[in-house]
């Protein structure tokens, strides 16, 4: 099977089962499988597949098709311009996502300037935000908060590729509440390659499912090319835990405090994208019956943590605005600015801390 034909076939396939984007999917695992980029795919269309690579796609497609989002087959995910490597134990990162890191971004610039702070990324999954804000405040220690254990190995993992891990502080927490660490601190790979065992592209038969869909496939990155899946195991079994594990440390005063929390309702489970509903981490997702549970525990502990003049940005849901807006109406909040996305949804709030000075300024 020539590489054009299996695009052409992959596609028909993607296309058949109603799984949106089927050229790009189709493409992103076609280079997934062949280790290859877009220029070679485009410059030797005729290529012949080896038993291998065919077989690799194979899966690639059977997998998209029961659901499995792209990103977590391909192990990548494009954010701010850099490559990250995701899995099911991390939300992955959504181009709205950056409507946070440039509100962040745009309140340090003006407040602080140049000055050293002292920022903390609540529930940091992947890392995106807190490796984007990083890379864009070299004079900024960024604390990168996360309940799960799995989530802050595959963060320190992507900081240490983007060349930010030695200004990043990697702590298990509940929202800004450090935690005890648990022993559960091995690495969790989904990508790993089967043995080849066949020689042909097999793929069964599909109902068409009406309520599939996927989320969105982002660009090809260059780093992403390369499938450094393999390679990036290995430097993660070569870190050391103790900066996630260590409960004693406490955090400093904050001047910024950002956060992409979970913001579903559980009422909203089963009207969900089935790639989000099966497939991602549902701590990261769902934030209770209401979806205004962690908003309601985060924004009063953020009030507790940031210094006076600190800043809170936050990610909303489509409809968390009220309740939000309830919930900064106290005298410990001013500056409250609301965000819309390109689509025109209030997509981030920001707000300033005022009130009691609650700490020991440096």
């Amino acid at each position: 099977m020539q590489l054009k034909e299996a695009l052409a076939q992959g596609t028909q396939i993607l296309e058949q089962a109603l799984i949106p984007s089927p050229r790009l999917t189709a493409e992103v695992l076609l280079l997934h499988a062949t280790h290859s980029d877009r220029a070679h795919l485009f410059g030797h269309p005729e290529r012949e597949l080896t038993d291998c690579e065919r077989v690799h796609f194979g899966r690639y497609l059977n997998e998209r098709l029961q659901g499995k989002p792209t990103q977590y087959i391909t192990g990548h995910q494009e954010f701010w311009g850099m490559d990250f490597l995701v899995n099911p134990d991390v939300l992955i990162p959504r181009p709205e996502t950056e409507f946070v890191v440039e509100t962040a971004l745009e309140i340090a610039r003006h407040s602080f300037g140049e000055a050293p702070l002292n920022i903390a990324d609540v529930g940091t999954g992947s890392g995106c935000i807190a490796v984007a804000i990083a890379r864009e405040l070299p004079a900024c220690t960024v604390y990168a908060l996360d309940i799960s254990s799995k989530a802050l190995e595959t963060a320190r993992l992507n900081a240490s590729r983007s060349g930010v891990e030695n200004r990043i502080r990697f702590l298990r927490s509940d929202l800004l509440h450090l935690s005890a660490p648990d022993e559960n601190s091995a690495l969790h790979s989904n990508n790993s390659r089967a043995p080849c065992k066949g020689t042909t592209l097999v793929v069964p038969n599909q109902k068409r499912q009406a309520g599939a869909s996927a989320p969105e496939v982002s660009a090809w990155s260059s780093a992403a090319k390369a499938d450094l899946n393999a390679a990036s195991v290995g430097m993660a079994e070569a870190m050391p835990l103790q900066q996630f594990t260590d409960s004693s440390l406490l955090l400093p005063p904050l001047h910024m405090v950002v956060s992409n929390p979970p913001y579903v309702s559980e009422r909203d489970r089963a009207g969900l994208q089935r790639e989000v509903r099966e497939f991602e981490p549902a701590t990261a997702v769902f934030a209770g019956e209401s979806g205004e549970e962690v908003y309601s525990k985060l924004i009063p502990q953020a009030a507790q943590s940031l210094r006076r003049g600190g800043y809170l940005v936050l990610e909303l849901g489509y409809d968390s605005q009220g309740s939000v807006r309830q919930l900064l109406a106290g005298q410990e909040w001013s500056e409250i600015r609301w965000r819309p996305d390109l689509a025109g949804i209030t997509r981030v709030v920001s707000a300033r801390r005022t009130g009691e000075q609650l700490h020991e300024l440096p």
